[in-house]
C-alpha cells in the first residue's frame, strides 16, 4: 500500500513513486525560505516578504499508520518539510513587538501629508529582543494596508528597508537605498548625485515608510559617522515619509551625543526593547503564554501539549528572557526530535542546544529560590515596551 501526504505547498506526495517527489525546489514564493533568492534589502525580496502570510502554513501531520509506512526517502522529505516550517516560525506576538507596531502605525498616520513636523521612531535594545522583527513586521503591515486601500498601482514602493553598513559614509548609505530601489550606482557618482536621485525616485514611487536597521553602526563621534547621519537627515527632510531606526543599545553607543544626537533625540520617539522578566506573577504568565504559543505551533507526532509550559522557568533561565534565544532553543530542539525519531521535545534535547554566548554567560543552572533575576538594561524607562 502507498502512503500519501501533502507538503507545505499543498503538493501531493505518494509513496513508492520516487520520480514524482518534489525536493523543495519550488518557486520563491512557494517555499518557507522563498524570499532568500532576493535579500530583504531589495524591492524584490521585500515584495516576497510582504506577500507571505503572517505565519507559515503548518504542514499536515500524518496519521500514525501512514507515518509508520513512509519509506526512507518519503520520511526524509516529510521531516525536511516540518523542520523548514519550524525554522521559518517567528515570534511576532510579544509585548515589545505589539507596542512597536502600534506606536509606529500611529506615527505613520500622524505624519501623513506632512513635510515639516514629522516624527520618527527609534528602537533600541539588546541583541535578540525583537528589534528587526518589529520593524519589518511594521513595514509589512503598512505595505499590506497600502495595497488594500489603493490596489493595482503599478511601480509603487511604499516601504524601503536597509541595513546600515559598518563604518558607513554618505555614499554607502545612499547606495543602500539605491540598491533597494534597483537603481544603478557608478563608482564615479558623487554622494550628492546618488542621494538626489534616490530621494527623487522615492518621492515618485510613493515611499511613505523608511526602515533603517543596525543604526548603531553609525559612530557619531567620528567624521564618517557624522556625515552619514547628515545624509539620513537629508532623506528625512526631503522625503515625506516616516523614518524608523533600530539598533543595539543606542544610548550606550553615543547615538544621542552632540548636536546631531540632540537632533535625533528631538525628532524621534524612543521605544526600548528588552528581555522578559520572570519575577512577578504577571511576568511569569506572559512568558508562559509565549511558550504555549510556540508549543502549539510545533509539528511533532509524540509531543504532549503543555510539556514546554511546565518547563517555562527553565526555558527563561536558559534564554535569559530573550525571545531570539528562546526561538532558537525550542525550534532547534524540535528539529532534533524529528531527526532522532523521538518526535517529542525532552529536557535532554533542550540541554543539548548550544545558544548564543550572551545566553550561555548569563545562565545559572541552579539559580535557587526566586528565579527571575534577569532585568532590563539601564535606560529602559516609561517608553520601554517590555514583557514584564
Amino acid at each position: 500500500m502507498t502512503s500519501t501526504y501533502l507538503d507545505s505547498r499543498g503538493h501531493n506526495h505518494s509513496g513508492h513513486n520516487h520520480g514524482g517527489h518534489d525536493h523543495g525546489g519550488g518557486d520563491a514564493e512557494g517555499s518557507y525560505g522563498g524570499a532568500a533568492r532576493h535579500p530583504l534589502t531589495t524591492k524584490q525580496g521585500w515584495a516576497c516578504f510582504a506577500a507571505q502570510s503572517g505565519h507559515p502554513t503548518p504542514p499536515r501531520l500524518l496519521p500514525a499508520e501512514d507515518f509508520d509506512r513512509l519509506d526512507g526517502l518519503e520520511r526524509e522529505l516529510y521531516n525536511e518539510i516540518r523542520q523548514d516550517y519550524h525554522s521559518a516560525l517567528l515570534l511576532v506576538a510579544t509585548p515589545d513587538i505589539k507596542r512597536i507596531i502600534t506606536t509606529g502605525s500611529k506615527l505613520i498616520i500622524n505624519n501623513r501629508g506632512k513635510q515639516l513636523g514629522r516624527r520618527g521612531l527609534l528602537i533600541s535594545g539588546a541583541s535578540g529582543t525583537g528589534k528587526s522583527t518589529s520593524i519589518t513586521q511594521l513595514g509589512k503591515k503598512f505595505q499590506i494596508e497600502t495595497e488594500r486601500r489603493t490596489p493595482g498601482v503599478d511601480g509603487r514602493i511604499p516601504v524601503v528597508y536597509i541595513v546600515c553598513p559598518a563604518e558607513a559614509n554618505p555614499k554607502m548609505l545612499a547606495t543602500e537605498m539605491a540598491t533597494f530601489l534597483g537603481l544603478p550606482v557608478a563608482e564615479r557618482d558623487s554622494p550628492q548625485s546618488v542621494a538626489h536621485t534616490v530621494a527623487a525616485v522615492m518621492r515618485r514611487v510613493g515611499t511613505s515608510l523608511v526602515l533603517v536597521d543596525e543604526i548603531h553602526r553609525l559612530f557619531l563621534s567620528g567624521r564618517r559617522g557624522r556625515d552619514a547621519s547628515d545624509q539620513l537627515k537629508y532623506f528625512f527632510d526631503t522625503i515625506s515619509a516616516t523614518f524608523v531606526y533600530a539598533g543595539l543599545d543606542l544610548a550606550e553607543t553615543g547615538m544621542f551625543a552632540g548636536v546631531r544626537g540632540r537632533q535625533i533625540a528631538g525628532r524621534f520617539i524612543p521605544v526600548n526593547t528588552g528581555p522578559f522578566t520572570h519575577r512577578a506573577a504577571d511576568a511569569q504568565r506572559d512568558w508562559a503564554k509565549l511558550v504555549a504559543t510556540m508549543e502549539q505551533a510545533l509539528r511533532l507526532h509524540h509531543h504532549k501539549p503543555g510539556t514546554l509550559v511546565k518547563m517555562a522557568p527553565y526555558l527563561h533561565a536558559r534564554a535569559g528572557g530573550m525571545i531570539g534565544s528562546l526561538d532558537q532553543l525550542v525550534h532547534e530542539a524540535a528539529n532534533d526530535a524529528i531527526t532522532d525519531g523521538t518526535e517529542k521535545i525532552t529536557k535532554a534535547h533542550l540541554d543539548a542546544v548550544i545558544l548564543d554566548l550572551a545566553a550561555i554567560n548569563q545562565y545559572d543552572p541552579d539559580p535557587g529560590p526566586g528565579h527571575g533575576r534577569h532585568h532590563r538594561r539601564d535606560g529602559a524607562g516609561p517608553n520601554s515596551a517590555g514583557g514584564s
